[in-house]
């Protein structure tokens, strides 16, 4: 990644060496083995470094080469110039300035991609005051589009050519920021990438930029970053798992080189690689020592021999460069293990997440399993219980007719006096009172006897149930309509009414209880107890007014008598707020209420 910014002879740029940081930060992100910077560099630097990469790309499978600095193009050839490039005349660029095909010499020996990326196509100030040796030489407008000699090759122009690039006013040029934001995304094809950033280059220049991509590739996917293989669960695969197990064991490349081939994709073959990988490094480790070593003995044996000062320096230099190829050979060989304990960690990740979740699953099934076996119990239960309230008024009435049966012969009855008797599945005209009462108290409307007298209490009931069921029953009488009514409830129909301190709670009512500090209010709520300072005079005529040897006697607090059935507890504490608003409002206190009054307003609908 090659940035020149600082350019001694001309006026300096602004993004290069930014873009070129970014993208070497976005190639290691991708986890290429070589990722390589330089900043502001010369001319004899640019070859040297060029040269270097040749050496480290040549087993390579993809090498890239990225450029952003000044470039220009005469008589019909590309070069990138230095930072220290003087160029006064138009035959100096090809002492100068580093021509393309340099370039693409560069990454010849990768094997499968070789990649170009030019973000050099802006105004070139060197032009303008460049003497031309040739009036027939040109000197064209941004580069000039170029065809690969070599296969398998690309190369890319931030514009067009002949045409030019802008630098950009952000951190980075349009045709870099691109380049982050889709040349390594994971599994993403490289003309189908290079072809986003053209179409985002172009929307942010608003059509005045267009990249071009020139060369061609087979008809294989290519993508800097392969897509990342999904984890499968180790039972799934058991033949693979095998497999990997017995190439661990022989442990040599040719064995995961085979391997691989048999599985090229998934997740064992990642780690397949890995260890493929770790192998190499570790071959190119004791290469590196076994060369240092032999470079060491050819540097004593000099040296011994009294060898000139020349040949010692070159051997010294030579084991310099030795000790540094087995220090990387040493630092690759860690990375690699690095990678491969990181991949180990997911897998063994991976299998512990399965495990949870299949646990997780077992307990969510057993769980619905007892849920299920619940609800079957309890209608089996509530079926019982209709058929025994079903079935009670009936026993009921073959109890009371044996005790009413007359001693001694009787008439038959005819067929005409029959007919003037109640029906066998209907009740008696003097039992519906009572089983109109038994339902109501099943329903949650009554609190009363159970005794065949339709009284006040009873027509009250009636009214509770004809309120909360949306009924308009005769209250004033007990009939058959009514009793068919209620008994179509089968759940309770009028809220559960508890006393004052206490709470409804399902079906039961359960007494209130305030934690220290609190005691019970008006409204059935714990309130803060805030005991008043009685002045000294006070205190002295509670004193003196209290006879001799007579303990005090504690206050005895009044309740209130309970409103209505059929009114729920929410009701109940908002009926008593509204009487005091009221009371309140008529130019009373509302804790200065009589509980009798109080209590008479909550019956009274919140009405004084």
């Amino acid at each position: 990644m090659i940035g020149n910014s600082a350019y001694q002879n001309v006026a300096p740029l602004t993004n290069p060496v930014k873009d070129a940081g970014a993208i070497a930060e976005m190639f290691k992100t991708a986890a290429f083995d070589v990722v390589e910077s330089r900043r502001d560099v010369k001319n004899a630097e640019l070859r040297r470094a060029l040269r270097d990469f040749t050496e480290k790309s040549r087993d390579a499978d993809i090498a890239v080469i990225y450029y952003a600095g000044h470039g220009l193009e005469v008589d019909g050839l590309n070069y990138l110039i230095p930072v220290d490039a003087v160029l006064e005349r138009d035959t100096d660029a090809y002492d100068e300035a580093i021509a393309l095909d340099r370039i693409l010499q560069t990454i010849e020996p990768a094997r499968l991609l070789r990649l170009v990326i030019l973000d050099a196509c802006r105004d070139n100030p060197f032009t303008k005051g460049m003497k031309r040796t040739l009036v027939s030489r040109a000197l064209g407008r941004g580069l000039v589009g170029v065809e690969p000699s070599r296969p398998n090759t690309l190369v890319a122009f931030a514009a067009k050519g002949g045409s030019t690039a802008s630098d950009g006013d952000s951190k980075n040029s349009p045709f870099t920021a691109a380049l982050l934001s889709h040349l390594t995304t994971p599994g993403l094809e490289l003309r189908k990438a290079f072809g986003l950033v053209r179409d985002e280059v172009m929307r942010t220049t608003g059509n005045r930029q267009e990249p071009f991509v020139y060369g061609s590739l087979g008809g294989a996917d290519v993508a800097l970053v392969p897509a990342q293989a999904p984890l499968v669960q180790s039972g799934n695969n058991a033949d693979i798992r095998r497999d990997y197990e017995l190439a661990e064991r022989v442990g040599t490349r040719e064995a995961w080189d085979f391997f691989v081939a048999a599985y090229p994709s998934g997740f064992y073959a990642d780690l397949a690689k890995a260890q493929r990988n770790k192998l190499a490094a570790e071959n190119v480790r004791l290469i590196a020592t076994e060369k240092a070593r032999i470079t060491a003995e050819e540097q004593a044996k000099l040296a011994a021999e009294g060898a000139k000062t020349r040949e010692q320096a070159k051997a010294a230099a030579q084991a310099k460069a030795a000790e540094e190829a087995r220090l990387v050979a040493e630092k690759r060989k860690a990375l690699e293990e690095a990678r491969l304990a990181e991949i180990e960690r997911a897998r063994a990740a991976a299998q512990a997440k399965a495990t949870a979740d299949a646990s997780m699953a077992a307990l969510r099934a057993r769980a619905a399993d007892d849920a299920k076996a619940a609800e079957n119990e309890r209608v089996r239960i509530a079926e019982e219980a209709k058929v025994r309230l079903a079935a009670e008024p009936a026993r009921a009435a073959e109890i009371r007719a044996a005790a009413d049966k007359p001693v001694g012969s009787l008439a038959a009855l005819t067929s005409n006096d029959r007919a003037g008797d109640a029906a066998p599945d209907r009740p008696a005209a003097d039992e519906i009172p009572r089983l109109l009462q038994y339902e109501l108290r099943r329903v949650g409307c009554s609190t009363g006897a159970v005794d065949g007298n339709w009284d006040a209490v009873s027509q009250k009931s009636l009214q509770a149930f004809n309120r909360h069921a949306g009924t308009k029953l005769e209250v004033k009488i007990a009939n058959l309509d009514a009793l068919d009514a209620v008994r179509g409830k089968t759940g309770r129909i009028c809220p559960l009414i508890c006393d004052r301190g206490f709470r409804a709670d399902g079906d039961n009512c359960v007494r209130i209880t305030c934690k220290g500090g609190f005691e019970l209010g008006d409204d059935n709520t714990c309130e803060r107890v805030r005991p008043a300072r009685p002045s000294a005079r006070a205190r002295k005529s509670v004193l003196t007014a209290e006879p001799k040897g007579r303990p005090p006697q504690p206050a005895v607090e009044r309740r209130p008598d309970t409103p209505a059935t059929g009114v729920s507890k929410h009701d109940i504490a908002a009926l008593y707020a509204q009487c005091r608003r009221q009371a309140k409002a008529e130019g009373g206190r509302g804790r200065a209420l009589s509980f009798a009054r109080l209590d008479g307003c909550a019956r009274n609908g919140g009405r004084l």
